[in-house]
């Protein structure tokens, strides 16, 4: 039995809830080891780097939250954290930098206004992902947030779900544009048309077993099976204890549903699920995505007429509590005072009239938190790295800015980019569902260990994902912009002449590039 197992065995995470008051008032120090684990049930990390600092993931399922909302978590990470937050790619947000002694007073901000912070680590069903205009673009089969509101709320709180084996990412979405990366979930619903009698009904087809990190990246296996919106919520609930009760737990690095599908395989999983579910399971439907991948950045018309959804990029994440509170006032003047948040980081502001737009482009904000990025800057995520995260082995987000900022001279106009930075194997900034990943490294250079990449290109999410190849390793970080900036206008040509970003890896492991010393 591993550690963690062992701490589970003692005691199940949510029972660390009646002992937080205490531990505020002891201290951080007299924090046990499991103790600083099960705090991870609840949504609060302690961080190696900054002894006595602590991390909050705060849940916001869907990406869905608002300006009451906004103001809370401004107003926390002034008062109690660094002054910013960091957006992650599960639409939530993570509080940096406050005490432990300050875990009751800031959970009570948060309850004020709806928000919590439980089950959004260690063995859990992470943040709930969707498409962040729901309901709002005319490109979805139909709206797909009430199955993750759902879902969410049968597993919150919910003592049958925090002993997994391992953590458990969960996309749901109506949207045809594939703007979540649903093939590297756990479980992955996807929008799908089912004929039924006759008749065409919509729902979702499912795929499970995927996964970025944990040995690299894995797309999850069509599952064969088809579900209506009204009865998502209890199949994923069903194909989340299958994996509780039979999932691997003796090896953390193994203990994903990727490698439970892969012992039993596709047909085994199925049976398994239609013995639990005690009815016949529909065959899959038709895929009802199309070939378009969007970011929902821009102004963007919505299905209501006269309204529009505007997105705007928050270079890597992350933003400041005076952003976030002027986000707020922003989304209250223009919008409905919703805002929502995407899978890359960036943020949407929606329901804004037509009239309204020249005033809300118009506005300081938008300047710093551009709805008209660059190319580099548009398509830029970037996991925490080194600096709050103790499994990351570089620096990401400054260096994942000034290398897109470098790019910005020579990167072509009108052009989209994606650049995706993981600090670690783990793959926290899905580095390889990018036109171009990076993935961190320290390596040996004349006896000096110095930061490092790899360089990934072609990843595409969507019907056919095709994870990124590795076409360059140990690319010292200090020459990565001098070689991407060589790189960019080869993988375009590809791109251009017809071919995909895939095709544009392939012909680049066939062509091979200078050794990276040249390039620079």
């Amino acid at each position: 039995m591993n550690k963690i197992e062992q701490f589970k065995s003692e005691k199940d995470g949510l029972d660390i809830l009646p002992d937080v008051q205490r531990l505020a008032q002891e201290g951080w120090e007299a924090i046990d080891e499991g103790d600083r684990e099960r705090l991870k049930w609840v949504g609060v990390f302690f961080r190696r780097q900054t002894p006595g600092r602590f991390m909050m993931r705060v849940r916001i399922s869907n990406g869905f939250t608002n300006a009451a909302q906004m103001r809370a978590l401004a107003d926390i990470t002034r008062e109690y954290g660094v002054g910013y937050a960091d957006i992650t790619t599960r639409q939530q947000i993570q509080l940096r930098g406050f005490e432990i002694a300050h875990v009751p007073e800031i959970w009570r901000r948060l309850e004020s206004v709806g928000l919590v912070s439980l089950q959004t680590g260690q063995d859990n069903i992470r943040n709930v992902v969707g498409c962040p205009v729901a309901g709002l673009t005319p490109r979805e089969l139909f709206d797909a947030s009430p199955v993750v509101r759902e879902f969410t709320e049968s597993f919150l709180r919910n003592k049958a779900y925090t002993n997994l084996p391992r953590k458990f990412n969960v996309t749901i979405t109506g949207c045809t544009e594939h703007c979540v990366h649903a093939e590297s979930q756990d479980i992955g619903l996807t929008p799908a048309i089912k004929s039924v009698r006759g008749e065409d009904v919509n729902g979702f087809n499912i795929a499970v077993g995927g996964k970025m990190g944990s040995g690299g990246y894995r797309a999850a296996s069509p599952l064969n099976v088809f579900v209506t919106p009204g009865a998502a919520a209890a199949l994923c609930g069903h194909i989340t204890q299958i994996f509780r009760d039979h999932g691997p737990r003796a090896a953390r690095n193994r203990a994903r549903l990727a490698f439970l599908v892969d012992e039993w395989g596709v047909e085994k999983f199925r049976n398994e699920l239609r013995r639990r579910v005690g009815t016949r399971l529909q065959t899959a439907g038709q895929d009802a995505r199309g070939p378009r991948t969007t970011d929902h950045l821009g102004i963007v018309r919505q299905k209501q007429a006269g309204l529009n959804y505007v997105g705007l990029v928050v270079p890597v994440g992350r933003i400041t509590g005076d952003q976030m509170s002027e986000l707020a006032r922003v989304a209250e003047t223009y919008g409905s005072g919703e805002v929502r948040i995407t899978t890359s980081q960036n943020v949407i502001v929606p329901n804004v009239p037509d009239q309204r737009i020249p005033a809300l482009t118009g506005e300081p904000l938008l300047r710093v938190l551009r709805h008209d990025p660059s190319g580099p800057m548009r398509g830029l995520v970037s996991c925490t790295g080194i600096d709050y995260c103790h499994f990351a082995l570089i620096e990401t987000k400054d260096l994942a800015l000034e290398t897109a900022r470098h790019l910005e001279h020579t990167f072509p106009h009108g052009q989209s980019l994606t650049m995706h930075w993981s600090g670690c194997v783990a793959g926290c900034g899905n580095h390889a569902a990018a036109d171009i990943g990076l993935l961190g490294k320290n390596v040996r250079v004349n006896g000096e260990v110095i930061d490092a990449v790899d360089i990934f290109v072609g990843g595409r999410p969507g019907p056919n994902a095709v994870a990124g190849l590795k076409v360059l390793e140990d690319v010292p970080c200090k020459e990565l912009p001098f070689v991407l900036e060589r790189m960019i206008p080869y993988l375009s040509t590809k791109r251009a002449s017809g071919s995909s970003a895939a095709s544009a890896g392939q012909a680049s492991m066939s062509r091979p590039l200078p050794p990276v010393h040249a390039i620079a």
